[in-house]
């Protein structure tokens, strides 16, 4: 009785070759166990893709949601400036010179009055995802 070709992935055949299967491949996990992922590599979870680690340009990591690298400035400290020193002085520590100006020459101008542009930029800022004067977004 002549056998045939054996099965690489029959556990109870004597003829399968041990530990691979066709063309070097190893071979599939019994049914009802999970695969294992590549040494070095984690799964991704559903619906959520793999964060690249490491991006170059970006020493501060990306946003996760649009992938917009973080900039070096903060989105609290840039806020609270603008609340509690309303003259546009947020807008200048992100680097935003031209609204900073904007505010700092309403403010001066309207006697005050104009310290309330200020403050509800500052708002703004804690609330939205801002970005600074390079486009990236504030940490």
């Amino acid at each position: 009785m002549t056998q045939g070709p054996a099965n690489p992935y029959d556990p109870y055949d004597p003829n399968r070759p041990q530990g691979r299967g066709p063309e070097g491949t190893p071979p599939p996990p019994p049914y009802g166990q999970p695969q294992q992922p590549p040494y070095g590599q984690q799964p991704p979870y559903p619906g959520y893709p793999m964060a690249p680690m490491g991006v170059p340009g970006a020493p501060y990591g990306v946003h996760p949601g649009t992938g917009i690298p973080y900039s070096d400035k903060q989105k609290l400290v840039a806020g609270l400036l603008q609340i509690l020193v309303p003259f546009g002085v947020g807008r200048f520590y992100i680097g935003d010179n031209g609204v900073g100006i904007a505010q700092l020459v309403v403010s001066i101008i309207t006697c005050g009055i104009g310290c309330l542009w200020p403050v509800i930029d500052g708002i703004l800022m804690l609330v939205q995802d801002s970005k600074d004067a390079n486009g990236l977004m504030l940490r």
